[in-house]
């Protein structure tokens, strides 16, 4: 009875994120939506895509009728500002210091209940954390003195694509020089070390993503459940011009789960670059 009790409370929560704060998400951000139609109606199915902001988990949601029960970081629910967003929205509290088996319980019990289950395969947002972030300040702060401007305009950066180019630095691909004056627009650089031949197209799309977990391939394997890829491209500002959220087809998980982790991760990759073209 608690347990049924409870589904109605995320059933109702889902629906008041659906249709009132979801419209307002739409109102505010102006998102574009591709391949809605490649989401299952029924049957258990992993809801998997990059990410790149705290909002991510909306975009799908939004993009299907079926709750979808996503996987969030513990500190997501302690923080009074949002604890209520990720609470409403069914999501799965999941303490990433220790091997959570709680949360893994929780997440196959939805796919085992033929319900739709969201989560991250990156496992975390592809953004500097303070702590990587002083380590290329570190590197920079001579020419950029101010540490409050240079954190500011390094939020924008993927953290992929920041370490392979100080991986390119260690290797001396590129000089310090060019490490630290690139260092605010390192995709671009990136794509003119392509051009140059410094490095090759496939090792600068290999950096698009971080690396994968194998959580989802995983579950899905365990459960019989469908992937569903995503790949979200764009900013999240006010009305914005290129939030796109562009959604794959299912993908059945193999016996070989690390050629089915490469699979997804190459399919939600290459789904972010069709969002880019123009």
């Amino acid at each position: 009875m608690a347990k049924k009790e409870k589904n109605k409370e995320n059933m109702l929560g889902f629906k008041i994120f659906k249709f009132v704060l979801g419209g307002l998400f739409k109102l505010y951000y102006n998102p574009k939506f591709i391949g809605k139609e490649n989401i299952p109606t029924d049957g258990p199915i992993l809801v998997v895509g990059n990410h790149i902001h705290i909002m991510d988990q909306c975009l799908p949601i939004l993009c299907t009728k079926r709750p979808v029960h996503y996987m969030a970081k513990r500190e997501y629910f302690d923080d009074k500002k949002v604890a209520w967003f990720f609470k409403l929205a069914g999501c799965i509290s999941v303490d990433r210091s220790i091997k959570d088996t709680n949360a893994t319980d929780k997440a196959l019990e939805v796919l085992h209940n033929n319900q739709a289950l969201g989560l991250f395969p990156e496992g975390t947002r592809n953004g500097l954390k303070e702590q990587r972030m002083n380590e290329v300040y570190d590197i920079c702060k001579d020419k950029y003195p101010d540490k409050d401007e240079f954190i500011k305009k390094m939020k924008k950066q993927k953290a992929s694509y920041v370490n392979y180019f100080e991986e390119l630095l260690n290797d001396k691909k590129i000089t310090k020089r060019e490490f630290v004056d690139n260092i605010y627009d390192v995709n671009s650089y990136l794509l003119k070390l392509v051009e140059k031949k410094v490095i090759k197209k496939k090792d600068y799309d290999e950096h698009l993503l971080l690396p994968f977990k194998f959580g989802a391939v995983s579950m899905a394997k365990k459960t019989d459940a469908y992937l569903v890829p995503y790949g979200i491209t764009g900013e999240y500002k006010f009305r914005s011009k290129d939030l796109v959220v562009r959604i794959g087809k299912p993908i059945k998980v193999g016996d070989d789960l690390e050629k089915s982790n490469k699979e997804l991760r190459d399919t939600i990759a290459d789904l972010m670059r069709e969002n880019l073209k123009k």
